[in-house]
């Protein structure tokens, strides 16, 4: 099982719409998918029909048994999504409260990785893990980073969204020094107009600054995308043939291609390698 989580700390820049577009594209190739939603605002909980003000059981559960001083258990929350081999634990608003609720509780920040390790020790099967986060640093995206192998983080081509990526990447300089091992990243860009002297050259300050971890394509700009959220539907499988779902398509091509090869062959793997 690899788990990979969704990263910003900008909003709308096409985070939910990369893990539903990856996670359908996972599950339609027979790879048993599981998403997990920790963002309160649950824009992927509500992508397949959920109702965050009325969700019962979800994310949040995780958080509350420990809060409560019991062991966390997922199992009971995965819900399967009108997409076969995909699924997904819901969130809640509820989740807005666990930073201030959970604030100075152990392990708190390790919720989400003991939670996955059940799965497998109870026999439930997944192939991957995608994780979608909050755009803010706390301890729902540290329960992210903590229970992941690999990141990708989208970025809108533009000034704003290029900031918010340095953020990111100051966390996940903290984040690799108190793990004590590599986590890979994978910058992604999104909702790219070449017609716009703004993206061209904010796809130019990305590959710029960010050579090492940068995707080297991009998920383009594509009024279909919004089509396929309004009915429900992951672009990929709603529009195949549509310019951002073959983006997404290649995007998933690499991400496997980079879990199957060995260590060093993206992103910062190569910096460590180097520094090796």
């Amino acid at each position: 099982m690899t788990a990979l989580a969704v990263v910003s700390q900008k909003g709308g820049v096409g985070k939910t719409t990369t893990v539903v577009s990856v996670g359908a594209l996972l599950a339609s190739g027979e790879g048993r998918t599981l998403m997990v939603d920790l963002d309160p605002h649950a824009s992927l909980t509500a992508y397949f029909g959920g109702d965050p003000d009325h969700t019962d059981r979800g994310s949040a559960d995780l958080f509350e048994r420990v809060l409560a001083g019991e062991s966390p258990r997922i199992r009971s929350l995965v819900r399967p999504t009108p997409i076969d081999n995909l699924h997904l634990v819901p969130a809640s608003t509820h989740l807005a409260t666990i930073e201030r609720r959970g604030a100075g509780t152990p392990g708190l920040g390790l919720v989400l990785r003991r939670s996955l390790e059940t799965l497998q020790s109870a026999g439930e099967h997944f192939d991957h893990v995608l994780i979608d986060t909050p755009p803010t640093l706390g301890i729902l995206m540290v329960n992210a980073l903590a229970a992941c192998q690999r990141v990708v983080i989208p970025v809108q081509t533009d000034f704003l969204a290029i900031r918010g990526l340095d953020l990111v990447e100051r966390t996940l300089q903290r984040v690799r020094r108190s793990r004590g091992w590599p986590l890979p990243s994978l910058v992604v860009p999104t909702f790219f107009d070449r017609r716009t002297k703004a993206a061209r050259q904010g796809l130019e300050e990305l590959q710029r600054r960010y050579a090492d971890t940068l995707w080297p394509h991009y998920i383009p700009v594509d009024s279909g995308l919004r089509n396929a959220s309004a009915e429900g539907k992951p672009y990929p499988l709603y529009n195949r043939r549509g310019r951002a779902a073959q983006a997404y398509a290649k995007l998933v091509e690499d991400i496997l291609t980079y879990e199957q090869g060995p260590a060093g062959t993206v992103g910062t793997e190569k910096q460590e390698a180097a520094n090796a």
